[in-house]
Formats: C-alpha cells, structure tokens, sequence
C-alpha cells in the first residue's frame, strides 16, 4: 500500500482508509463484532492506516469497536473521529458549542482506548456557532495534546476560510466520487489554494458504483438508503448509464466497475485519500486493489467527457438532512 500526505499537514496515511460507519451504523444489520474486529485488523494487515469514525454511528458503538480492534496496533494507524451532533443524535439537531467538544473529545478518547485523536472532525457546520470558536476550541485541544489535527465535513468555501484563519485544517471530509461530482466547482481548488487534504466519503457512491444495485433492489427499512431519493428505483434506473461507462472502462482495464470508480477519484489529485467502506473481507481487497490500476491521461479525459454528458437523477440526501449541508 502506497501512502499519501493529507494537503501541507505532514499527516501521512495510506492511500486508500476505511470508512467504519457501515460495521456498526446505517446499513442495517449490524455486522458481528468478532467479524467487525477481523476484518479492521486484517485491513492494517492489508496495508491499512486511516480508519474513520465517529461520535454519531451508534452513537458511540464504532468508536468503541474500532478501541478495541485497533488497541494492539494503536501506534500504526490514523484514527479520525467526529463530533457535532446533540448527544451523538443527527436526527436531533447540530450542536459544536465549545463545551460539547470537549465533552466528546473526552468520551472519544476513552472509547478509542487512546489518549490522542489523530484527526478531529466537525461532522457538520453549526450555523448557531461560529467557526471560529469551533477551530478555537480544537485549537486548545491540539496544544493539550488531546487532539493531533483539525477537520471539517461537507463544509462551504466560506466556513473553510474562516476556520482554517484560526486553526489550520488538515483535511476537509465531504462526498466526492463520479456520482457526485460537486466538490471540483469551488470546493477542490480552495483545499489546494489553502493546502488542505481531501477525504471523500461514499467514494462508491454508497455502493451505486460497484454496480450490485440495479431498480430491483429493495433496502431493508434501517438501511439510511431506503429514504434517499438517489436510490428510489426510478433514480436507479435513469442513472444507469454512469454505470455503464464504468462498467466499459472496467472490462477494459480488467478491473472491476469499484475499483474504477477509487482510481479516478486517486488520479484528481496527489492528496485526495478516499475511504471506501465495507463488512467483507473480498470487497475490502477488491477496493484495494484499485491503488495498482492506472488510468491514463487519455482515459481520464474519456472519462471527464463521458460524464460531462451524463445527468445524475435524485438528491443524494432526503430534505431533512440537507439542512445539515453547508454550502
């Protein structure tokens, strides 16, 4: 596994992490924790560094499971974790004030088993506070060594800006994949005007892009899925043909339509670290397998034209949770 530097931070991880959310939140059926545990620990075996993680998927569960998992090898791995939710609740509003930062860094820090959270960071904007007191707040945190760096998810130029002033970010989490292409308007040369790093989540458009979902497929009711307009069956059905173009490139690199989808997103930019998820052993090895496929400048241009033709069909989110998108 190759490693990749997070923008001007000096954080290195591997090149591909692991979003974690999936083994204990989201998804449905929650995955055994022996199995979970398994499978965290032959990720690092597998070259793994950067798992992700947050206050909110259980809430507390996944943290608590990758404490466990990770304890051994502790010293090896990047754990990035969240705060920024009432008690660890999205469906219960935002909430960064300064003293619950604080009180999830501390509860974060237990859980993990760790005295240090590597990167830290704000799951969602609070427009109620302002972001300077919430890079402040991790500011102190750094300098008590509870915290290593600083990050935001899904947050607008403007937030970016205001925060990085205070304490710089060494990463800016948001989704990005050929699914959801929005980042590249304003988003992708802000991080590199600022030296930012990059960590797209649902770099498989949550699993539209490994092209196992077709109009047929009905997602259990605590599948988050199920309610998101992007997967209804008739979104499904108009966005086949982005899956066909994958579908094309992969038989023509002898790759499979994932591993397509994670090198495109690595070719964008040297400090891009996607974090595909998953709770089988095959599929975390076929995602990783993408580090070794090269996609040419010719087929990257193929690629950028083809999409440029294509119109994604549905939101990515239902209307309640858009509020917490801050552009």
């Amino acid at each position: 596994m190759i490693t990749r530097k997070l923008g001007t931070s000096g954080l290195e991880v591997s090149a591909l992490g692991l979003g974690c959310m999936g083994l204990s939140f989201g998804y449905g059926t929650t995955t055994d924790r022996g199995e979970a545990i398994a499978l965290l620990r032959a990720a690092h075996e597998r070259g793994v560094t950067f798992f992700d993680t947050a206050e909110a998927y259980g809430p507390g569960a996944n943290e608590d499971l990758l404490g466990e998992a990770l304890a051994p090898l502790r010293d090896t791995v990047v754990i990035a974790t969240k705060f920024g939710f009432v008690d660890g609740v999205p469906s219960q509003g935002l909430d960064s004030r300064p003293e619950r930062i604080r009180q999830v860094a501390e509860e974060s820090l237990k859980r993990l088993r760790t005295d240090r959270i590597d990167l830290f960071y704000q799951h969602r904007v609070d427009p109620k506070v302002p972001v300077e007191d919430v890079a402040g707040t991790v500011r102190d945190l750094i300098a008590e060594g509870k915290v290593k760096h600083f990050g935001m998810s899904e947050a607008g130029p403007d937030a970016i800006r205001r925060a990085h002033a205070v304490q710089p970010l060494a990463a800016l989490q948001s989704e990005y994949s050929m699914w959801w292409r929005e980042p590249e308007q304003a988003i992708l040369p802000l991080l590199e005007e600022l030296g930012i790093g990059f960590v797209p989540f649902a770099p498989l458009g949550k699993g539209f892009l490994t092209g196992k979902l077709t109009a047929d497929t009905v997602f259990a009711k605590d599948d988050f899925r199920s309610t998101v307009p992007r997967f209804q069956a008739e979104a499904l059905k108009a966005n086949q043909a982005l899956l066909d173009l994958v579908g094309l490139i992969a038989a023509e690199k002898g790759a499979t339509p994932a591993q397509i989808a994670l090198a495109w997103l690595l070719a964008q930019r040297p400090w891009i670290v996607p974090i595909p998820g998953t709770t089988k052993l095959h599929r975390l090895e076929e995602n990783l397998g993408a580090v070794a496929v090269e996609l040419t400048t010719g087929d990257l241009d193929r690629i950028r034209t083809a999409l440029a033709g294509i119109e994604t069909v549905g939101d990515r989110y239902p209307a309640t949770m858009q509020a917490f998108i801050n552009r």
